[in-house]
């Protein structure tokens, strides 16, 4: 008999909650200290803003449209939450998913008044 390897996966919902997540509220529940550039006029899209942030790898320069994100220091983006932490922390996708949903427990991804905007 071959053995099973057992994993365990993540709910589908707590997938698409953090998929969908506003890019800027990802950034305040994993940046040490971040604050949108007022200075920040966007071309395309109105919802887009700019943020400078600090974490433990550095300092980034994140511009942000809904889910997605971009880092104009080193060209390059993506979309969704755990992209994002993946991305800024150098976290495997499960370590991602797990320090997201952790650090998201106090405000859901639908939290009325989204995360970011306390930081602000």
């Amino acid at each position: 008999m071959v053995a099973r390897r057992l994993h365990r996966s993540f709910s589908a919902s707590t997938l698409t909650a953090l998929r969908q997540m506003p890019a800027c509220d990802a950034l305040a529940l994993l940046a040490t200290h971040f604050q949108v550039d007022p200075t920040f006029r966007p071309v395309k899209d109105d919802r887009s803003a700019r943020w400078h942030l600090s974490i433990g790898r550095g300092d980034f320069e994140i511009v942000t449209t809904g889910p997605k994100w971009y880092d104009t220091r080193a060209k390059r983006g993506g979309g969704g939450a755990i992209d994002l932490a993946m991305y800024l922390l150098d976290l495997s996708f499960v370590d991602a998913v797990k320090l997201l949903a952790r650090r998201a427990v106090p405000h859901g991804a639908d939290h009325p008044q989204g995360i970011a905007s306390d930081r602000r």
